[in-house]
């Protein structure tokens, strides 16, 4: 393995800060030390929570080359690649799907970087290395399976060169095409579309709206716990539960990243009444987190949408990734685009049996995304 040495740690805190952060070295806030110390110590990350941290650090002559956030996990909440049907199979048939090991960030599904290295020079030989030993050690710890989610494009494909099945999903994402501002944004849709979002923007001020930016230390006590209130409210709409993350992650996280994170505030004269949480590191902001305590139209878009797109071009943020799903992003400019995944199953009938669904399941996503590309707002040739 090019004389690599390879450590698995039960918990992030058994590498110092410093040390795992010089090979997570880009700003990209999710895999910085901080967020995945705070997932750890606020108890949302833990054995009996279905996530037992198993970090890999990466060594070479006792020299740290690089780190990788890794799980070994007991279900499959929290990932948003979703893999019920396969674990159904394995039951149905009398086979342990779970555990299983997992290089992602938990409850994040953000494309960014897993295989953290301090050489960039050396990942061609590191992927090719870990392509062999990971599914080793998913062997040895009895792990049925071996995951990375939403890596990069490039990254993707380098798993799958070395035998880890690829698999694709869409997100919409929003781009900066050198609009400059908010109303050059506007000038690029449609006479009609435009006149659909100023609509919606128009009603939010109309129903005696205000929203505020707010970034790192800016943001109160009282306004971060006026957010957490509302993402409890969120869950509990959704899911009957009161959310994946405790107060402690955030209160955490407001001390030791606070320059990662932008708050969108909204109110109605004095009353909070809605918030959206997003990251950001140079060139991304990362929307994460939406609630309120009673709903006004279209709110959810000025805060979640419109809010953070005006921040980007205000800051010279060229991209903004809003979060899983919905399609209603497409008509307010955000493009459909691809995310990647891996996989590797150590049984050889399910991993042709996945491989065959991968393959269907490229087909109609590839269909999806350029019949969803047809419905972005923005002018066609004809400028119509």
């Amino acid at each position: 393995m090019a004389n690599l040495q390879l450590e698995f740690v039960d918990a992030i805190a058994e590498i110092a800060e410093c040390d795992w952060n010089r090979a997570a070295a880009c700003d990209y806030p999710f895999t910085r030390f901080e967020f995945l110390h705070a997932l750890e110590a606020s108890g949302a990350v833990a054995p009996d929570r279905g996530w037992q941290a198993h970090h890999l650090i990466i060594r070479r002559q006792d020299q740290l080359v690089g780190v990788m956030p890794l799980y070994i996990k007991t279900h499959s909440y929290g990932e948003y690649v979703f893999d019920w049907s396969w674990a159904d199979a394995y039951q149905r048939h009398g086979r342990p799907y779970y555990p299983k090991l997992l290089a992602a960030i938990p409850f994040t599904p953000a494309t960014g970087p897993r295989l953290c290295l301090i050489n960039e020079g050396e990942r061609n030989d590191i992927v090719a290395a870990l392509a062999v030993a990971l599914p080793k050690h998913a062997n040895d710890i009895g792990a049925s399976s071996v995951h990375i989610l939403f890596s990069k494009a490039e990254m993707a494909a380098m798993w799958s060169q070395h035998g880890l099945m690829q698999r694709i999903g869409p997100q919409y994402h929003w781009y900066d095409r050198d609009y400059g501002d908010f109303e050059g944004f506007l000038a690029a849709f449609s006479s009609r579309k435009r006149k659909g979002l100023r609509k919606e923007r128009r009603v939010v001020a109309e129903q005696g709206l205000d929203l505020q930016v707010l970034t790192g230390a800016e943001i109160s006590a009282a306004q971060w716990r006026f957010f957490f209130h509302c993402y409890q409210l969120t869950y509990a709409k959704r899911s009957g539960h009161g959310g994946y993350l405790p107060e402690a992650f955030f209160t955490e996280l407001a001390t030791s990243m606070p320059e990662h994170l932008v708050m969108v505030l909204a109110s109605h004269g004095d009353e909070p009444v809605a918030v959206a949480l997003n990251f950001r590191d140079q060139h991304t902001l990362y929307g994460r987190y939406w609630g309120c305590i009673r709903e006004y139209e279209f709110l959810h878009f000025e805060a979640c949408y419109y809010q953070g797109i005006e921040y980007c071009l205000r800051e010279g943020l060229r991209h903004f990734d809003p979060g899983a799903q919905g399609e209603h992003k497409i008509q307010r400019g955000f493009t459909p685009i691809l995310t990647y995944s891996n996989h590797w199953l150590a049984d050889d009938d399910f991993s042709a049996a996945v491989q065959r669904f991968l393959d269907e399941e490229q087909v109609h996503i590839g269909n999806y995304l350029r019949e969803a590309s047809e419905m972005l707002p923005f002018k066609k040739a004809d400028g119509v």
